[in-house]
């Protein structure tokens, strides 16, 4: 039997995309390995949002080289799609595909056994209308997973790569997205993430759909007791859109809403769409129609001609916010897009010292939020064991709990008393020193 190994750089669409393609292999008779091991067969599914990414996606094609250089190397994702002579200049890549063309990955691997040099099917991913479909049909766990429902963006962030490397918006026919849920659901799945590259602009290519409407139709699937959303703009969030969302019981109180800075002059800059007076608006309406809301986003410090002034504006507002969770990143120049050419480039010490104090922020807010639930009975879905007797879950708001039970809970929801708050974490209920379970919501 064939082996085939893989390695997934990048988001949650990457990972949906390469479980999809493991599906493809498995079906075609490969016995599926750790990336670690001796494989017929390597693909590297590539990530290209930071040079970080694009440096550690070139490690990872030399390195499957180096682990067998008989083996095919197939190399795919964002990377490719925007810098295909480059994957292709290392030695010992057969075989490149986009962000396109993934569905016939191995028929092209067993192309490539015969070819007298690397195939490349990296296409023009802007001519590209239609969604790629790869249906999943068999999963690994039965806790959570992913839906891609979505993919391609249109925004065109002066920072962002990705609307080059995944082309416009491709919207997936609802019929599909409701059969793998239900799969899912018939699976042992509870909870699921919808998630794409801008899931906001869902159903925009199709003109008679959108978000809501596909989570609404989603909800109506039986088995499935949580829905989650990926990150959405914060224009998503209207009214309309409030008002449906806060009528459906699944949809776990979790919206993880870009920001990026909070600071309405380096928010042009950046071509974002919304000004901060507007965020705070729509966090406001959505703390007060969903009781225990969670709010986590993202930020970038050190965006080209960010001033001290800036920045200070930005570590106010978040404060102000009160973010459950923050991810933040330094600003990482792209080539191709419009703000790595803008003048006053930020040095990378001030991005590396910004980026700390913005760090310290969100690791001070995570905690507050976390010490705010201390006493409460929440259910939690818990995930696996990460050490003998303990287990770790996610509350509806995206807490991490960690908590022991002398019999397995993976994969069950269960109330729990939160006790203690640790960095990341919440101990769970804890009576004369022992973690215990205080009730099985699923009987």
């Amino acid at each position: 039997m064939p082996k085939v190994a893989f390695y997934t750089l990048g988001c949650k669409v990457n990972q949906y995309e390469s479980e999809a393609m493991v599906g493809l292999f498995r079906q075609a008779g490969y016995e599926i390995v750790p990336f670690e091991e001796d494989a017929d067969v390597y693909v590297i599914n590539t990530c290209t949002v930071t040079n970080i990414s694009d440096r550690k996606s070139r490690q990872m094609i030399r390195r499957a080289v180096r682990r067998n250089p008989n083996a095919i190397v197939a190399v795919t994702g964002c990377y490719t799609q925007r810098a295909a002579d480059e994957v292709l200049s290392i030695e010992g890549v057969d075989l490149i595909i986009g962000t396109d063309e993934r569905h016939n990955i191995v028929e092209l691997v067993q192309k490539a056994h015969g070819a007298d040099g690397p195939i490349n099917v990296v296409k023009d991913i802007r001519n590209v209308k239609s969604f790629e479909e790869i249906p999943i049909e068999s999963y690994e766990g039965k806790t959570r997973a992913f839906v891609k429902i979505e993919d391609g963006c249109d925004r065109y962030c002066t920072y962002c790569i990705i609307p080059y490397a995944r082309g416009p918006v491709r919207s997936r026919a609802p019929q599909d997205i409701v059969d793998e849920v239900s799969r899912l659901s018939q699976s042992g799945f509870k909870e699921i993430v919808l998630t794409g590259i801008h899931v906001a602009s869902y159903g925009k290519d199709m003109g008679d759909i959108g978000l809501i409407d596909i989570i609404e139709r989603v909800h109506e699937i039986e088995g499935i007791e949580r829905i989650r959303l990926s990150s959405i703009e914060p224009t998503t969030l209207d009214g309309s859109f409030i008002t449906r969302i806060k009528e459906l019981p699944k949809v776990c109180p979790h919206f993880h809403i870009s920001l990026q800075s909070g600071c309405d002059t380096v928010l042009r800059r950046m071509g974002r769409r919304y000004t901060t007076a507007m965020y705070k608006d729509i966090v406001n309406r959505l703390r007060k129609a969903i009781p225990d809301v969670a709010v986590t986003t993202d930020v970038i410090v050190g965006f080209p001609g960010e001033t001290d002034g800036e920045f200070e504006q930005t570590l106010a507002f978040v404060k102000e916010i009160g973010f459950s969770q923050m991810h933040v990143f330094p600003y990482s120049p792209r080539e191709g897009t419009p703000a790595a050419k803008f003048r006053d480039q930020v040095p990378a010490h001030i991005k590396e010292q910004r980026s700390h104090m913005m760090l310290q922020i969100a690791r001070e807010l995570k905690m507050s939020f976390m010490r705010s639930h201390i006493g409460r009975i929440i259910p939690v879905l818990f995930e696996h064991e990460i050490e003998d007797g303990y287990y770790e879950g996610l509350t509806p708001n995206y807490i991490r709990v960690i908590m022991r039970s002398d019999t397995d809970i993976s994969g069950r929801i269960i109330n729990v008393q939160l006790n203690k708050a640790e960095d990341d974490y919440i101990e769970g209920g804890v009576e004369d020193g022992r973690l215990y379970i205080l009730q099985d919501s699923i009987g």
